[in-house]
């Protein structure tokens, strides 16, 4: 079964989106996105705090309570987790996972001691890979700006080993560009491990989706400007959101030319037709 996983990347209370993990535009508020894609059908939500580990801190305690008693849907938390005490008070406040990048690079024994105190589902770590030269991956941390000199494919082996129990991968390289997944990158990955692999960066369109699963082997796709840009057309503009001017800037096309707009339940009927199963979304089952 082929999970659909909406990204959220915030900063303070926006939904903000770039290219390559830095040049952040405001799109809204993540609750207006986290509810339109629950009820499109997601199968579970992606909430990153984007300059988390910048700020050594973990802002999103407050939305994800928000969300986890208004929404019905799993969550998964990324930003700022440094020790075990920051995934305690993550998962109180109503996540069901946590993603670990910059912490358990430094100290890779956090991913067995999290994983033993809650289970290795609950334990996911982020891996922002940048392509370095042919056929070698290099770990960055804080939205592909530090270089680690962390090999990706001998992190994710010792991360599993640990006892991570999923792995999304990032492709720096191709977030937000249009580009399409990095497959090499991600079939490599779901050849070196035996958790899933959850895919993220790059996707234009639905198809450049259905191809990561058939020739990057990933187990969950992890999506934001292919459906942001389509949702934010669907979402009346709240107060904020229209303040920053950012659905003008959408209209306009800069730099978002090469992306096109697509609903979750256009995505799951593209991997259906290639034979792959997913969950209904609650939009088809009404139609």
């Amino acid at each position: 079964m082929i999970r659909v996983v909406p990204r959220l990347d915030i900063k303070g209370p926006n939904l903000v989106k770039g290219i390559h993990l830095e040049g952040l535009r405001v799109l809204g508020r993540p609750e207006d996105f986290a509810r339109h894609y629950y009820e499109q059908g997601a199968d579970e939500l992606f909430y990153m705090d984007a300059v988390a580990s910048l700020y050594e801190r973990n802002g999103l305690l407050d939305i994800v309570e928000r969300t986890s008693r208004e929404l019905f849907i799993p969550l998964c938390v990324g930003g700022g987790l440094r020790s075990v005490d920051d995934i305690r008070q993550t998962l109180r406040a109503g996540a069901d996972k946590v993603a670990l990048n910059t912490a358990a690079l430094r100290r890779p024994q956090l991913i067995r001691e999290a994983a033993q105190a809650f289970g290795s589902s609950t334990i996911v770590i982020a891996v922002e890979a940048i392509r370095t030269t042919p056929g070698r991956y290099e770990c960055f941390t804080d939205c592909g700006r530090e270089a680690t000199g962390r090999d990706v494919f001998d992190w994710v082996q010792q991360a599993a080993d640990l006892g991570a129990g999923e792995i999304i991968v990032t492709s720096v390289d191709r977030e937000g560009t249009g580009k399409g997944y990095d497959l090499e990158l991600t079939r490599r990955i779901a050849q070196s491990v035996s958790i899933p692999v959850v895919a993220h960066g790059g996707a234009a369109h639905v198809e450049h989706v259905a191809d990561v699963v058939q020739e990057g082997a990933a187990d969950a796709v992890c999506l934001a400007s292919l459906l942001h840009y389509r949702a934010v057309e669907q979402i009346a503009p709240t107060t904020t959101a229209a303040a920053e001017g950012n659905r003008e800037f959408l209209k306009r096309g800069a730099s978002f030319g090469k992306i096109g707009r697509a609903t979750i339940a256009e995505v799951k009927t593209c991997l259906r037709e290639r034979g792959f199963a997913c969950r209904e979304s609650l939009v088809e089952s009404h139609t």
